[in-house]
């Protein structure tokens, strides 16, 4: 029994990473689209000022912190971190109920 609540863990978090990933797929093919009309727009009527490079830098930025989260770029913030917070929360709680 407990092997396959571990095999359905693994598939949940498999699951889970795939959605991610195909989330960010999404986002990148939106700012690919989304950018390029942009910069079509801004050459054809106002080519004197480069204003799409504003757009592109802001949700560039978005779009470089999205997958650092989704493929783990992170090391300072990745899954082991959250995990070893949780822990630590939750043994200075458990130590500060025992004193009270």
């Amino acid at each position: 029994m407990e092997n396959l609540n571990s095999e359905y863990e693994r598939y949940q978090r498999a699951r889970k990473k795939v959605i991610e990933i195909k989330g960010f797929y999404i986002h990148l093919t939106c700012y690919v689209l989304v950018i390029s009309v942009l910069i079509y727009i801004n050459l054809k009527y106002t080519p004197e000022y480069l204003w799409f490079l504003w757009s592109m830098l802001g949700w560039g930025i978005g779009l470089f912190f999205h997958a650092a989260r989704v493929f783990n770029w992170m090391p300072f913030l990745n899954k082991e971190w959250e995990e070893r917070k949780m822990k630590q929360f939750m043994e200075e709680e458990r130590n500060k109920t025992k004193f009270e």
